[in-house]
């Protein structure tokens, strides 16, 4: 569960949940389902996820960085093509709504 953008930052709470409650909220609350893979990878010792999306947005891939502090340093990987935090068009509720397939 993803709270709302501050600057950069926003609140999360990630942790594993059964089975047969995430079956019954995709069927109470999943009108849309975005499909990606994630993947950790680790570089200059900092996390990121890389999202590899499928269905609507295939071939769309997106990396997000966990930082203990906004205002730590980064070093983007050569394999990043473009800063894209901020750009709402990139968020999950967006990308349900308005699929990369069509941004062409």
């Amino acid at each position: 569960i993803k709270g709302k953008t501050k600057g950069i930052s926003r609140l999360e709470y990630e942790y594993e949940i059964p089975y047969i409650d995430a079956l019954e909220m995709i069927v109470e609350f999943g009108e849309k389902i975005l499909s990606k893979t994630r993947y950790s990878i680790e570089y200059n010792e900092q996390n990121f996820e890389v999202d590899v999306f499928e269905g609507q947005n295939e071939g769309l891939v997106i990396a997000e960085v966990e930082l203990e502090d906004e205002n730590e340093h980064i070093e983007l990987p050569l394999w990043i093509k473009e800063e894209v935090t901020g750009d709402i068009k990139y968020y999950n509720s967006n990308l349900m709504s308005y699929p990369y397939n069509k941004w062409k």
